[in-house]
């Protein structure tokens, strides 16, 4: 049994769609118990009329609420009986396998080092998205947690990506690449200058060399290794251009008559390609290398998002992906 501790209170649609998702999960799921921290008199009344195991499902009162516009340092060390500070207390003290939040990013990420702690041996907790690509996925790591990093944390990022792709996805040697302005290995700044012959040396991953953010698209390579800076970046620029583009495509069908028929021939298809850009099928985003799982799912995440990245965690568990980081990080340090 995985016991998963859910920020009901964090995200746009909160506590409504945290509460659904979490039911959803353990309808789909009888391996999970789940806790959903936050305002109880804000969640029970959402918990009435749905069917579910109570046997599995607790609330955990927790009356602060940490807001998305906080500074993290400060909501962590003022708001301590929040949902999202008492959820990564319970990963530290062993009483919760994993942490899911669709709240604060800044908080959470602040958190999760700072009160969840690191594996021994990680230097860095990195966030690692899934993005969509041509040859189907890719993992980009660091995403969003650590903007200033050496070359030696780069390193440990492509060793605990490697091992996530290969258990969690069934990707037996995947490929890591450093996200670059080229492909020349003497290209880009002095931390990649610097990365690149280490995670050239590095054993037991699959080092292809440098990555352009023009070949990210199409499947550079299976791991994307870069700092948080460049890896938000790439990641809001997906968002964004993804958006836009379905938006356009959009226009343009309903901008004639001839259009809107297409569109109806074409509606499949489209179904299908929005179905591979979407946050429901991939979970969020993990925090590697830490004592338990935390995930953070998109802010504006409903009930499928959410319960999809509840049912992550058991794969995450199923796979021992935490050990398996602990042990190679142990390798590499010795």
């Amino acid at each position: 049994m995985i016991r998963i501790v859910v920020d009901a209170m964090g995200g746009d649609h909160a506590p409504a769609c945290n509460v659904e998702g979490a039911v959803d999960a353990l309808q789909k799921s009888e391996d999970i118990s789940v806790v959903l921290a936050g305002q109880a008199e804000k969640i029970r009344p959402l918990l009435e009329g749905l069917s579910y195991d109570a046997s599995r499902l607790s609330v955990l009162d927790c009356p602060e609420v940490i807001e998305t516009g906080e500074s993290p340092v400060f909501a962590i060390q003022k708001k301590r009986d929040s949902s999202l500070v008492r959820g990564l207390r319970m990963i530290r003290e062993q009483e919760a396998d994993a942490f899911v939040s669709c709240g604060s990013t800044g908080a959470l990420l602040v958190g999760g080092q700072t009160i969840a702690g690191r594996l021994k041996g990680v230097q860095r907790a990195p966030l690692a998205a899934v993005i969509p690509t041509a040859k189907g996925f890719s993992l980009l790591i660091d995403s969003g947690a650590n903007v200033d990093v050496k070359a030696k944390n780069l390193q440990q990022y492509a060793v605990m990506g490697s091992l996530y792709m290969k258990h969690m996805f069934g990707i037996e040697d995947p490929s890591v690449g450093l996200v670059n302005i080229g492909t020349e290995e003497e290209k880009g700044n002095a931390l990649t200058r610097e990365a690149y012959p280490l995670l050239a040396a590095t054993e037991g991953i699959r080092f292809i060399g440098n990555a352009e953010a023009r070949d990210i698209p199409e499947g550079a390579a299976d791991v994307l290794v870069c700092e948080a800076f460049t890896g938000n970046v790439v990641l809001k620029m997906y968002e964004g251009v993804a958006k836009t583009l379905f938006s356009q495509i959009k226009k343009a069908l309903k901008s004639s008559a001839l259009g809107s028929i297409g569109g109806l021939l074409i509606k499949p298809s489209l179904k299908g390609l929005l179905t591979t850009f979407s946050a429901d099928t991939k979970g969020g985003a993990p925090m590697l290398g830490l004592n338990g799982l935390v995930v953070k799912a998109h802010g504006n995440s409903k009930k499928d998002q959410v319960s999809t990245a509840i049912l992550q965690c058991l794969d995450f568990g199923a796979h021992d992906i935490k050990d398996k980081i602990r042990d190679a990080i142990g390798r590499l340090e010795s």
